[in-house]
C-alpha cells in the first residue's frame, strides 16, 4: 500500500484502532500492522506466505520492542476462506486485506471467500479494509451494499464496519 493511501486509511479509521487487534493479511513488510500498533491497537497478527519475509517481520517486531504484541504466521492466508483459524475475539479487529492486485483476477474466488470468512468471524465493531486496484468490481464483495469505497487511483479502499 502506497504511503499516501496508508495515511488516508489511518485518518479514516481514526481512534477506532485503540484497544483492537490488527490482522495484517498479505503482510509483506508489516507496515499496516505495525502502524496499527503505533496508533493504539493492542495486538497485531501478521500473515505472510513467503517464509523469509515472515522471518523479517519477526525481526522487525523484536527491533521495535513489540514481540509480546505480535503474532507472525507463515502460510497461505487464502486458506482461511476454507477454515478460519482461532483468533482472539475479545476486542474488535481491524483487518487489512491488501493482496497483490493480480489476485483479484487470478484468485478471485479464493480472495472473496477469505474476505467473507474474515467478515463473518470478526467481532461486532470490527473494520474490514480491502485495498484493490480500480479494475476490481466492488459489487463482488460480500454484502456489497454495506461497504464504503474510496478511490485513490490506482488504488481503491473498500471499508466495512461489522
Amino acid at each position: 500500500m502506497k504511503d499516501r493511501v496508508r495515511e488516508t486509511l489511518f485518518d479514516l479509521l481514526g481512534n477506532t484502532l485503540r484497544g483492537g487487534m490488527a490482522l495484517d493479511l498479505f503482510a509483506g513488510t508489516g507496515a499496516l500492522g505495525f502502524e496499527a500498533l503505533s496508533r493504539g491497537a493492542n495486538r497485531a497478527v501478521f500473515v505472510e506466505r513467503h517464509f523469509p519475509t515472515a522471518d523479517v517481520l519477526r525481526r522487525s517486531a523484536k527491533g521495535l520492542g513489540v514481540t509480546d504484541r505480535c503474532d507472525v504466521r507463515s502460510g497461505d492466508v487464502l486458506l482461511w476462506g476454507k477454515r478460519m483459524p482461532e483468533l482472539p475475539g475479545s476486542a474488535p479487529w481491524i483487518v487489512f486485506v491488501s493482496p497483490p492486485w493480480s489476485f483479484f483476477a487470478e484468485r478471485s474466488a479464493d480472495l472473496l471467500s477469505l474476505i467473507d470468512a474474515v467478515r463473518g468471524a470478526a467481532p461486532a465493531g470490527s473494520w474490514v479494509v480491502v485495498e484493490s486496484d480500480t479494475s476490481f468490481a466492488a459489487e463482488l464483495l460480500p454484502e456489497a451494499a454495506a461497504w464504503r469505497s474510496r478511490a485513490m487511483p490506482p488504488a481503491v479502499l473498500h471499508l466495512l464496519r461489522t
